[in-house]
């Protein structure tokens, strides 16, 4: 059944609504060979040829996560598949088939949903991953939970292998984002290139493999704060992290909102994620792949220092 340009998610009806988004995931998925079932009955069925499966849950809030007046409906579907992607590349693996949850307003235009589904499955399909499924209902404001499953071939890496010794490593953008979002909050949108940053990160996908394939100890991906996350992989090894600050250089686009705001465009790059940067542990530099920059080192002991002492500065996003 055709719908209006301009109806929303009541005028259409779940099932009016539901045919509508299969049809934005439908070429990818009939490419997909190890899709046995899909979109249409109580469950997907998959096929796993071999290696391990993982798997992994992402929720984005209207309001805590994402704001409509600051990202378009494709920018927001990009931002969703990006967090869950990149979820998998942090283990080492590589996403294969992704479920959505969506819950919004009655009066939210089909439009809006739509174009979330299609940005949404682009960004799926830059990793050859498929939608298989999901599910609709009304709620308050709009809420997206995110089911993703991936592949290992070789055993996952885990945040709980880093230490003494190791040296710790990063590859990826790192605080563009952070920087993207500091620009929209006081309202501006220029620079612009950081700006979509935050509207679409850019993960270095295949590089979670990549570390494994290289004697990886540790990964993680940067979704809430480099030294969070530093701190994440520290606990669950039992070991200390000390981060290097010298060893980030800090692009004229961090400069510039830095200088706007009053504030140092270092604090983007240790406190910001949403960039979904990957951090890892290696046994030693050699070990550390091209394309890694070397931020620290491992020791014994507990917790993050910043150049052997404490940092003053935000060290990630909290979700309570």
């Amino acid at each position: 059944m055709a719908l209006a340009a301009d109806a929303t998610l009541g005028e259409a009806g779940e099932f009016g609504l539901i045919s509508q988004l299969v049809s934005q995931f439908s070429e990818w998925l009939d490419t997909d060979e190890n899709v046995l079932v899909g979109p249409g009955d109580d469950a997907a069925v998959l096929r796993i040829k071999h290696g391990h499966v993982v798997v992994s849950t992402d929720l984005m809030v209207e309001g805590r996560h994402f704001r409509r007046d600051w990202a378009s409906a494709a920018d927001v579907g990009h931002r969703a598949a990006a967090q869950n992607l990149s979820d998998v590349n942090a283990m080492g693996g590589t996403a294969r088939h992704l479920t959505i949850g969506l819950a919004a307003p009655a009066e939210l235009p089909v439009a809006w949903a739509l174009d979330f589904a299609r940005g949404f499955a682009e960004e799926c399909a830059s990793v050859g991953a498929t939608v298989v499924g999901g599910d609709l209902t009304r709620a308050d404001e709009v809420m997206i939970a995110v089911t993703v499953l991936g592949q290992c071939t070789q055993a996952p890496v885990l945040r709980s292998g880093a230490r003494a010794g190791d040296v710790l490593a990063l590859t990826g953008r790192q605080g563009w984002a952070a920087g993207g979002l500091a620009v929209l909050g006081r309202g501006f949108r220029s620079p612009r290139v950081l700006v979509e940053a935050y509207r679409r990160p850019e993960p270095p996908y295949g590089a979670g493999r990549e570390a494994a394939e290289a004697g990886a100890t540790a990964l993680i991906d940067v979704s809430d704060g480099l030294l969070a996350e530093a701190g994440h992989l520290a606990e669950a090894s039992g070991v200390a992290i000390d981060v290097r600050p010298a060893a980030f250089e800090i692009p004229d686009p961090l400069q510039a909102v830095g200088a706007a705001l009053g504030a140092d465009p270092l604090q983007f790059i240790l406190g910001g994620g949403d960039d979904h940067a990957l951090l890892a542990t290696f046994p030693d530099l050699a070990s550390v792949p091209a394309g890694w920059q070397v931020v620290g080192e491992v020791t014994e002991g507990e917790g993050v220092t910043v150049d052997g002492g404490t940092y003053d500065g935000p060290t990630g996003w909290t979700h309570f």
